[in-house]
């Protein structure tokens, strides 16, 4: 049995961002599958008790800026984030996620949401530029939204949100393999190592 990546992330994550586009490669080259995972990050941490302190602390988050500018650089993607974050809805997002998902092309969804506000710089508060993102990765945008409207997709988040504390994490993104759990964008060797094992 091949084996298989769980991938917890929110759409608000730069360091998910980040991390995806680096997991589709690595589970190729182990012959594994990802299993995307959305859940909303600041309801997590009100659940665990974390706290955003790279957004308090204003030195931590010029560091944290100069340190994704590196990733992005590391890996040959582009880092251009959108300055609109506070007109942005990150549940609708991550439940749109969810819809894809159900669909059998979350992949396709995080990559296009993904790039659009980490990579492009495309301000997804406007309902007008969210089904065009949506549209051009090969959906009817409008459809896609009107369901991740919907209480079941509000549920579905929800559930996740829950199965992601019950596992211990804290952050995003969260990668396990198996119950071998990884934090961060940058733990992929030890990622690669428990693929290996679990082969």
């Amino acid at each position: 049995m091949s084996p298989r990546i769980d991938f917890y992330f929110d759409l608000l994550s730069p360091y998910s961002y980040l991390a995806s586009t680096v997991l589709p490669r690595l589970a190729a080259e182990h012959s594994a599958s990802i299993r995307y995972r959305p859940f909303s990050l600041v309801e997590l941490m009100q659940r665990v008790g974390n706290r955003p302190t790279t957004l308090e602390c204003r030195n931590k988050f010029a560091y944290a800026i100069a340190d994704l500018r590196r990733w992005a650089r590391s890996y040959g993607v582009a880092f251009a984030p959108t300055p609109h974050f506070e007109s942005i809805d990150f549940a609708l997002l991550d439940r749109g996620a969810l819809v894809a998902i159900d669909e059998g092309r979350g992949a396709d969804y995080v990559e296009a949401i993904y790039a659009a506000i980490w990579a492009d710089g495309i301000d997804l508060g406007r309902q007008s530029e969210l089904v065009a993102v949506l549209d051009r990765a090969g959906w009817d945008g409008a459809r896609l939204l009107e369901r991740a409207g919907s209480e079941d997709y509000a549920g579905k988040l929800a559930a996740n949100i829950a199965e992601a504390a019950e596992r211990g994490v804290f952050g995003s993104p969260t990668i396990f393999v198996g119950d071998e759990m990884f934090f961060g964008n940058d733990r992929f060797g030890f990622v690669a190592d428990a693929l290996r094992a679990a082969a």
